[in-house]
């Protein structure tokens, strides 16, 4: 049985993380040289521009993207566990 907390710390974690890093990127002001190579790559072309760093965004950007990241990875763990008994 696969248990449903730690799947869901896992998927909250790593959605987290994830965001952490790109709010780190935009702190630095790496973020719009990657996206830019990113949409290169991709051959996309867009004009969009990164916005300048806001604390309160990344902090809500992190915490909601975790926590749906917990909420995913529970009820994942829960079907997975319904099916495979």
């Amino acid at each position: 049985m696969t248990n449903k907390h730690k799947v869901g710390l896992v998927f909250g974690a790593l959605l987290g993380g994830f965001h952490l890093c790109w709010a780190l990127l935009v702190l630095s002001g790496f973020a719009q040289a990657m996206y830019d190579f990113i949409l290169w790559a991709h051959m996309i072309h867009l004009p969009l521009t990164i916005g300048p760093f806001d604390l309160t965004a990344a902090v809500t950007l992190v915490i909601m993207t975790s926590v749906i990241g917990y909420v995913c990875g529970f009820i994942g763990a829960w079907v997975w566990n319904k099916f495979h008994r």
